[in-house]
């Protein structure tokens, strides 16, 4: 199995602004796709739409200022059964996410796709809390015909 890694430090000492953009569906909204719904509380499922597709998440853990973890339970076949997970820390005046995508059967193309997207996802949020406005589908930075 192999893992999508990614850190980056949100210019804020409040934590709870960066857990509430990933854990509401106006938050997920503002930073990752404009066509999101479902539940985000616990044991809720998260739909994501972009426009080649999207992605179902069941919320498995919510810990205020700390963790969000989900599971994806439909989307594309390399992402089935995965998990992607936020841990969140307070340094300073950031706060630092430790993003983590985990649980990939193989490190296919797709992989390296996803993990750019991601990347650029991750600055979204960031940008969507420090300034209020996030880079989410359909106005993110597209990177191949996959988008």
């Amino acid at each position: 199995m192999v893992d999508i890694l990614h850190r980056v430090g949100v210019k804020t000492p409040q934590p709870e602004k960066v857990y509430d953009a990933l854990t509401t569906i106006e938050g997920l909204a503002g930073w990752w796709t404009e066509d999101t719904k479902g539940s985000a509380a616990e044991g809720g499922v998260l739909e994501f739409r972009f426009l080649p597709g999207g992605f179902d998440m069941e919320v498995v853990e919510l810990r205020p200022r700390e963790r969000v973890s989900w599971r994806v339970v439909d989307g594309p076949e390399e992402w089935i059964g995965t998990t992607v997970d936020w841990n969140l820390r307070q340094d300073g005046d950031y706060t630092i996410v430790l993003f983590r995508h985990q649980g990939w059967a193989a490190p296919v193309e797709f992989m390296h796709h996803c993990s750019t997207k991601w990347a650029s996802y991750l600055l979204s949020l960031k940008s969507l809390v420090e300034t209020g406005e996030g880079a989410p589908s359909p106005r993110d930075v597209p990177i191949s015909d996959w988008h």
